[in-house]
């Protein structure tokens, strides 16, 4: 397939700039691939979709506040930090912006005693810059960074992002974005979930910036994805492995989850324990090993996410359900509202 069949035409006011009040009271777009058919409902409905023995696989990544403001430390001239990922001890993958105004050997001031040192350019535009401070550096940024909302949000981040932009599974820190399909859960949807007998499955992939980073080449191919840090716990790989074969069935929540038991599937489709980085790319033609149903969200166009919900189920069938969530009115992208694919 190609970059141009993945494009779509939305109108911006369907792009949800603030989450609801009630996480598990978004809208839920329940497409079925043996039927065909599409059906609408609740997110509180998809506990109709589980039984005894299934497994709910969720992310356990969680984002820090990594958007930084600074000054030029000769011009004063407003820059703004975009932390990608720890390098070695103090030493950072950033993108920054304006980037034609920040150069190699250029000194950044943040606040509170922070600084970083521009000492390199990366392949993908960005830079490698090396902070200076005093204390712990998370401590530092999670006062002084904002929530690192996408692009498509079009307003400033305000404190309430921070507990918002965040899933109630987020436990390791690492993600520079959410992984959003987890943002329907709620305490009390777990519960239920629980009570059913579903077991509640963790797994981690550390969500980088390159979800959001378009794909520019029409040949899918010659597409490369960003490396993502991932980990399959013995446990969390045991207990799905063994669902699997009682006839269970396997529930991902989200895009990143995917990609995360991608990584590490065998060809029979046995689930093996690892962790390390993985870039691997999922569009169609490709076959699942290891998940029944995806809980995701509605995704931009041309972009990876949009590619792999598509191999899931059809690229037909999804463009057949974009357009009626247009149509209905459904809320798109990190805030908006969910799709479950049976």
């Amino acid at each position: 397939m190609k970059l141009s069949d993945f494009k779509y035409k939305i109108n911006e006011k369907l792009i949800a700039q603030f989450p609801l009040k009630e996480r598990d009271k978004s809208r839920l777009m329940v497409v079925n691939r043996e039927e065909k058919n599409i059906s609408m409902g609740t997110f509180w409905d998809i506990l109709n979709y589980l039984n005894e023995g299934d497994c709910l696989v969720v992310n356990e990544t969680k984002v820090f506040s990594a958007r930084l403001k600074g000054i030029k430390e000769k011009t004063d001239a407003e820059v703004e930090i975009f932390l990608l990922r720890e390098l070695e001890n103090n030493l950072w993958e950033v993108l920054v912006k304006p980037a034609r105004k920040v150069r190699i050997g250029n000194k950044l001031i943040v606040n509170e005693g922070v600084t970083c040192d521009v000492i390199d350019n990366t392949v993908s535009g960005g830079r490698v810059v090396r902070f200076n401070y005093d204390g712990d550096f998370y401590e530092l940024i999670e006062r002084i960074g904002k929530s690192p909302l996408p692009p498509y949000i079009k307003r400033e981040p305000v404190p309430e992002d921070r507990q918002w932009y965040q899933t109630i599974f987020a436990r390791v820190r690492g993600a520079v974005a959410a992984p959003t399909a987890g943002l329907h859960f709620t305490h009390r949807l777990i519960d239920e979930i629980e009570r059913k007998g579903v077991k509640v499955v963790p797994i981690l992939l550390h969500v980088g910036l390159g979800t959001f980073r378009p794909v520019v080449v029409e040949d899918l191919t010659r597409h490369r994805m960003d490396s993502e840090y991932y980990e399959v716990s013995e446990e969390s790989a045991n207990i799905i492995n063994s669902a699997k074969e009682k006839g269970n069935k396997v529930m991902a929540v989200g895009t990143t989850v995917v990609r995360a038991l991608e990584s590490t599937v065998t060809s029979d489709g046995h689930l093996k324990p690892s962790k390390g980085w993985t870039d691997k790319f999922i569009y169609p033609p490709y076959e699942f090993k290891t998940i029944d149903m995806l809980i995701t969200n509605f995704h931009q166009p041309c972009s990876t996410l949009l590619m792999l919900v598509s191999a899931f189920a059809s690229r037909d069938l999804i463009f057949k359900a974009y357009r009626k969530a247009i149509k209905e009115k459904f809320r798109f992208y990190s805030y908006g509202d969910a799709m479950l694919i049976i």
